[in-house]
């Protein structure tokens, strides 16, 4: 979708571009990349997103054409400017069965949205380790996983995880990321043209 850009943000990328050089990065790689140290301005995302242009590109086909945005958490679907979102920690049941809220909202919205949604985890990864679980036992077959949770408990291993799966996936490497950071991501998914 075309948007015009206020003039701060044209600054703003400006300053990034003096900043890093994405010239030579897939076009998908670099609307996320770009997104991504705009929003958060952390130059070191440059070198610290995985990302996969195979997967970008299916992701962007799957919400131009209206699958399913399943969000972890409702900061994450505030962070979303311009499409609708599943929180699924909305549909967590009041008992979780020994799972956290986040895992257990993963699940229910994994009954609702099997196929081919669009998954992204900014806030918890134990909501991540979910998803993951869920798709290796043929559960849930997701369009996209975009796996950028934050903290210091589990969040880089259950990025890596995520990467192991062999799922189509945008993530990073370290423990940082979080609900903004994965809100841009989409975002740059959502606004980004790919040349045809």
């Amino acid at each position: 979708m075309s948007r015009a850009a206020h003039p701060i943000e044209v600054e703003s990328y400006r300053i990034l571009r003096s900043q890093v050089d994405t010239e030579g990065l897939p076009p998908g790689t670099r609307a996320v990349t770009e997104r991504v140290i705009h929003a958060s301005a952390d130059t070191d995302y440059a070198a610290d997103l995985v990302c996969d242009e195979d997967a970008l590109h299916a992701g962007h086909r799957a919400l131009v054409s209206g699958a399913p945005l399943v969000v972890d958490v409702r900061m994450l679907a505030a962070g979303i400017t311009s499409r609708q979102c599943v929180v699924a920690l909305d549909l967590a049941p009041a008992s979780s069965q020994g799972l956290t809220r986040s895992a257990a909202g993963i699940r229910a919205a994994a009954a609702e949205y099997p196929e081919a949604a669009v998954w992204a985890v900014g806030n918890a990864p134990t909501a991540l380790r979910e998803l993951i679980r869920l798709a290796a036992s043929g559960v849930l077959r997701p369009a996209l996983v975009i796996g950028l949770p934050v903290g210091f408990v589990d969040a880089a291993a259950a990025k890596a995880a995520l990467r192991e799966s062999g799922l189509p996936a945008l993530s990073n490497r370290s423990a940082k990321g979080g609900t903004a950071v994965a809100a841009a991501a989409v975002n740059a998914l959502l606004c980004w043209e790919p040349v045809r």
